[in-house]
């Protein structure tokens, strides 16, 4: 197991058993969340030097971390941060050095370049 989901509003945690987790409301995803405000496939969860990162996959409710939405780049999740699915919320239970063998100091919270390309030459300005 390499950390869980844990409701905040109460019930059984949820295990992270792969280092690549796809979270939605289709039954082949690999985190099914029966929830009518949850997309098909929601986000994905995955493992980068010991952390885990978040992905939105273009849901309609968003993901958020700690309240602030993740957008087109893929955002940390550090162990204790909140994780919402449309407005499902977790807490995210992890160490990264014991569960996921983590090294030296945690990588970028964001994709810089992936974020720079995502805007427009205004916006970058």
């Amino acid at each position: 197991m390499y950390g869980e989901l844990v409701p905040m509003g109460g019930g059984d945690p949820i295990p992270l058993l792969e280092k690549k987790l796809v979270i939605g409301r289709r039954e082949t995803c690999d985190i099914v969340l029966r929830f009518a405000n949850v997309s098909g496939e929601h986000c994905e969860l995955r493992v980068d030097d010991g952390y885990w990162f978040v992905i939105d996959r273009g849901s309609r409710n968003g993901t958020k971390v700690n309240g602030v939405r993740v957008t087109s780049t893929r955002k940390r999740v550090d162990p204790g941060n909140t994780l919402s699915v449309a407005r499902h919320k977790y807490e995210v239970r992890y160490s990264p050095v014991d569960d996921l063998g983590a090294l030296g100091p945690p990588p970028p919270e964001e994709e810089p370049m992936r974020e720079m390309l995502g805007k427009s030459l205004l916006d970058r300005a």
